[in-house]
C-alpha cells in the first residue's frame, strides 16, 4: 500500500523520494591519501552529532533565557547549565582525539555559524572565553577557527553532507 493522489480522475502513486547527491568519484593519489580520508569520514561521523547537540543545547538554553525575568536569574541559569554541560560532555570530549577535537570545533561553527569563542563569549564571559581559548592554544588549537565549506573545508561538507542523508 502506498499514498495516493487522484489527477483528473486517475489514481496515481505517490511517492516521497529522499534527496540523493551524487558527486564526482575522488581519484586518490597514493594508500595515505585513501587514509586520510577513511579516517575524516569517521572524524565526522564520531563528532557531528556532538556538534549538533551543542547546537540544540545553545537554541534551548537561548529561548530559556529570554523567559528569565532578569539578569541575575539568567546568570544563575548560566551557572547551571555550564555545570551540566561539563559533567555530561567532559567525558565524552575526553575519548575523543586531537584531530577529532579540531574538527568538532569546525563543526560546531558549522551547525551554529558562530565560532565556539563567541558562543562561549555570549553565554560564560569574555574572560573564561579567554581562558578557554588560551587553553586551547596551548595543544595547538583555537576556538576562533571558522569552517569554510567552498574552501579548505570542501571535501568535510561533502562527507558532512552524504553522512547527514544516510549515503556514507
Amino acid at each position: 500500500m502506498v499514498p495516493a493522489c487522484i489527477y483528473e480522475g486517475d489514481t496515481i502513486p505517490s511517492l516521497h523520494m529522499p534527496t540523493l547527491y551524487v558527486f564526482k568519484p575522488l581519484i586518490f593519489k597514493n594508500k595515505r591519501e585513501q587514509q586520510s580520508y577513511n579516517r575524516l569520514v569517521r572524524n565526522v561521523k564520531r563528532t557531528l552529532p556532538i556538534a549538533k547537540e551543542v547546537n540544540r543545547a545553545i537554541i534551548e538554553t537561548y529561548e530559556f533565557l529570554q523567559t528569565l525575568p532578569d539578569e541575575k536569574a539568567r546568570q544563575k541559569h548560566l551557572n547551571l547549565v555550564e555545570k551540566s554541560v561539563k559533567e555530561q560532555y567532559t567525558p565524552r570530549l575526553k575519548k575523543l582525539s586531537f584531530s577529532q577535537g579540531k574538527l568538532l570545533i569546525k563543526l560546531i561553527n558549522r551547525e551554529t555559524d558562530s565560532s565556539s569563542y563567541e558562543l562561549v563569549k555570549a553565554f560564560l564571559g569574555s574572560f573564561k572565553a579567554g581562558f578557554y581559548q588560551a587553553f586551547a592554544a596551548l595543544f595547538g588549537a583555537s576556538l576562533k577557527k571558522e569552517y569554510h565549506p567552498d574552501g579548505e573545508d570542501a571535501l568535510t561538507e561533502r562527507i558532512v553532507i552524504l553522512v547527514e542523508n544516510g549515503q556514507l
